[in-house]
C-alpha cells in the first residue's frame, strides 16, 4: 500500500477535484452510528476521501447495495487452511475478508526463523492486508519436541517490520504468572507492541496477573461466563469459529450492548472444505445475525472491532482517511458480497477473483519430516494396571477428557478394541530423528479398523496417529515419510489414501479447490472405517497433541496431564 495521498484526499473530499472512483447510491453503513446512509463513496489513492455526494472518474453503480467495510479475521493461523498463503487468499478474499491477523505459530514451531521468513514473504505482496502476530511458544511446552526454538532475541529482530503487531497466542500462561524469566523477556520485548493471549481455563486472580502482564486478548473461551470475566478486566473477548473449535454460538450470551465492543470474530483454524462451502468471517456474521445478534453490532465485531483491538487506524470503517476496504451485499441474509474493493481496486464480483495472488518459492520449508525408522514393535503399551488412561473426545471441541476404564489387555499389553471405541494413539518426533514415540489410547473417535495419520500436530507438529493394529499406524506413518510431510490412511497393512504437505509438512502446493477435493475422499475413506460424523478426523488428530488444551494430551514425550502440566503414565 502506497503513502496516504492527504493533498490529493482532501481536495476530493473538498470537492474540488474528481475521485479517482466512486460508488454511487450504496446505503453505507457507518460503524460509529450503527447506521446505513444513503450517499456516495469517494476512493482516490485507495483511500476513502468522504461519503457524501460525489463525482468520479470512475463510478460504480451500487443502488440497492448496501456497503460494508471489508471483514477482519482477528486470528488465524495460515497454515491450518492446508494451502499456501497466496491460496488462502483466493479462498478468502471473495467472501470478503480483505485483513487478517496470522499467526505463524505452526510453521514456526516447524522450522523457527525460516519458517517466519517465508511466510513474511509469501503474503507481502499478495492482495489482501496479512498482519503478523510473531509465535511466542517455540516450542509451545517443554512436554513436546519442536523443530526450534524461537527465543526473544530470536523474534526481536521481526518487531520493527511493519507487517508485525506484536506477539502471537502466549498459551505458556503458567510461566506468564509464575512470572517466569524466558517468558517476561519476550513479553519486555514487545512491550510496545501488542500481545495475544491463549488463556484455556483460566480464572480468577490467575487471570487478573495475566491481563496485567499486558496481554489483551483471548480467543479460548468457551463459555458466556469466561466471555465475560475476560471483558471485565479489559481483556478482547475473541469468538471462534473453526473447523475443530466452535464457539461463536455458546459465548453469544456475554455479548450484549455494552460488550459487543469489546468482541471480534476469528477462525483460529479452518479447512478447505469449510472455507469453501461455508465461508470465512462473513459466515460468522450470519451466524450471529441470524442467533439475535443486531445487524450493526454484528459488522462492528467483524470490522472496527478487529480493527480497534489491534490498533490499525486506517481500518475497520467507511470513512474519510480510512483505507478503501469495501464490501457490497445485495441483501443481508446470505452475507455473500456481490462485490470487493481492495484499496480501492475492484478485487472480487460474485464470488469470483479479479486480482491474481502469486505464491511464493517455498523450497527452504521443503523436506522437514526426518523420522526415525518405526517398528510395530516400538507401539507396544506395557498394562501395568487393570485401568487406563484414555484420551476421550469432546464433539465440536479441541479439549478432551481424562477417562478411567478397564481397557483390553493381550500378552500384558493394552490393545486397540474398537468394541469400546478405543483406538491406540502415537506422536512420533519428526524434527530430530530421535525415534522418541509417546503413546496412548483415544476414546470417541469411532475408528472400527485400520489407522490414520497427520504430520499437522499442534503445536510441536510431530506425526500422531491413531489405529486399530499396529501394522496400519507403521503403514500409514511410512506413507508420511514418503510424501515429506502429508495425511494418510491405512487399512489391511496397505495405505488406501493420502494427501502430500510439502510445505513444512503442513501445506499442500496445489490449489484449494485440489486440496479440498482430495480431503473429501480422504474424509469418505476415514468414515468407512467408522470415524463418527461429529468429527472431522484429521483436524480432530491435530489437536490430540496440544498439551496446552485440557484435560489431557499427548505428545512424543508421553501422555499429558494438562492439569499438572506433567507426564503421566497409561497404567493407572
Amino acid at each position: 500500500m502506497s503513502k496516504k495521498p492527504i493533498e490529493t484526499l482532501i481536495a476530493v473530499a473538498a470537492g474540488r477535484q474528481a475521485a479517482e472512483l466512486v460508488l454511487k447510491n450504496g446505503q453505507v453503513f457507518n460503524v460509529f452510528t450503527g447506521q446505513f446512509d444513503r450517499g456516495d463513496v469517494a476512493i482516490a489513492g485507495g483511500y476513502v476521501a468522504g461519503v457524501g455526494s460525489y463525482a468520479g472518474l470512475r463510478e460504480i453503480d451500487c443502488t440497492g447495495l448496501m456497503l460494508t467495510p471489508g471483514f477482519i479475521d482477528g486470528h488465524v493461523h495460515l497454515e491450518s487452511s492446508m494451502v499456501s498463503p497466496a491460496e488462502f487468499v483466493r479462498a478468502t478474499l471473495p467472501q470478503g475478508t480483505t485483513t487478517v491477523m496470522a499467526d505463524p505459530h505452526e510453521i514456526a514451531n516447524v522450522a523457527g526463523k525460516q519458517g517466519l521468513q517465508y511466510m513474511l514473504s509469501a503474503c507481502a505482496c499478495l492482495p489482501m492486508n496479512i498482519y503478523f502476530m510473531l509465535p511466542s511458544c517455540v516450542p509451545a511446552t517443554a512436554l513436546e519436541t519442536s523443530g526450534a526454538v524461537l527465543a526473544a532475541a530470536d523474534l526481536a529482530e521481526w518487531l520493527d517490520d511493519p507487517q508485525v503487531l506484536g506477539l502471537g497466542e502466549l498459551m505458556d500462561y503458567p510461566g506468564v504468572v509464575e512470572g517466569r524469566a524466558d517468558v517476561l523477556a519476550k513479553l519486555k520485548a514487545a512491550e510496545h507492541k501488542l500481545v495475544d493471549g491463549h488463556g484455556a481455563g483460566l480464572s480468577g486472580q490467575s487471570l487478573t496477573a495475566y491481563a496485567a502482564a499486558g496481554i489483551h486478548s483471548d480467543h479460548e473461551c468457551t463459555t458466556p461466563e469466561e466471555a465475560l470475566e475476560r471483558v471485565s478486566q479489559g481483556l478482547y473477548v475473541m469468538l471462534r469459529e473453526g473447523t475443530a473449535a466452535h464457539n461463536l454460538l455458546d459465548l453469544l450470551p456475554a455479548v450484549n450492548a455494552y460488550t459487543s465492543r469489546r468482541c471480534l470474530f476469528v477462525t483460529d483454524d479452518r479447512h478447505p472444505g469449510d472455507l469453501i462451502r461455508l465461508g470465512h468471517i462473513n459466515q460468522m456474521v450470519k451466524m450471529a445475525v441470524e442467533a439475535g445478534v443486531p445487524v450493526a453490532a454484528a459488522i462492528q465485531m467483524a470490522t472496527l472491532n478487529a480493527a480497534e483491538c489491534f490498533r490499525l487506524n486506517e481500518l475497520g470503517a467507511i470513512a474519510p482517511g480510512y483505507r478503501a476496504d469495501i464490501l457490497a451485499f445485495s441483501d443481508l441474509s446470505s452475507w455473500q458480497p456481490g462485490l470487493v474493493i481492495k484499496d480501492g481496486c475492484l478485487a472480487a464480483r460474485e464470488g469470483k477473483l479479479l486480482v491474481t495472488p502469486v505464491s511464493a518459492a517455498a523450497q527452504a520449508v521443503e523436506n522437514t519430516v526426518r523420522l526415525a525408522a518405526v517398528k510395530a514393535d516400538a507401539l507396544q503399551i506395557a498394562a501395568d494396571s487393570a485401568e487406563a488412561r484414555v484420551i476421550e473426545l469432546v464433539p465440536h471441541q479441541i479439549v478432551t477428557k481424562e477417562t478411567r476404564l478397564a481397557v483390553s489387555v493381550q500378552n500384558g499389553l493394552f490393545v486397540a478394541d474398537p468394541e469400546q471405541d478405543i483406538a491406540k494413539l502415537a506422536v512420533f518426533e519428526r524434527h530430530h530423528q530421535t525415534g522418541r514415540i509417546g503413546l496412548g489410547l483415544l476414546r470417541g473417535l469411532g475408528l472400527r479398523s485400520g489407522a490414520i495419520a497427520s504430520s499437522v500436530a499442534h503445536d510441536a507438529h510431530n506425526v500422531i496417529a491413531a489405529g486399530t493394529t499396529d501394522a496400519d499406524i507403521v503403514a500409514s506413518v511410512e506413507a508420511i515419510r514418503r510424501m515429506q510431510g502429508g495425511l494418510a490412511i491405512a487399512a489391511g497393512g496397505s495405505v488406501i489414501g493420502s494427501l502430500a504437505l510439502p510445505i513444512a509438512g503442513l501445506m499442500s502446493d496445489k490449489s484449494v479447490q485440489q486440496v479440498h477435493h482430495e480431503l473429501e475422499k480422504l474424509l469418505e475413506q476415514a468414515r468407512q472405517l467408522g470415524v463418527h460424523p461429529e468429527f472431522d478426523p484429521f483436524l480432530t488428530l491435530a489437536f490430540l497433541s496440544l498439551p496446552v488444551i485440557p484435560e489431557i494430551k499427548l505428545t512424543d514425550h508421553g501422555l499429558v496431564d494438562v492439569r499438572k502440566m506433567a507426564i503421566v503414565p497409561v497404567s493407572c
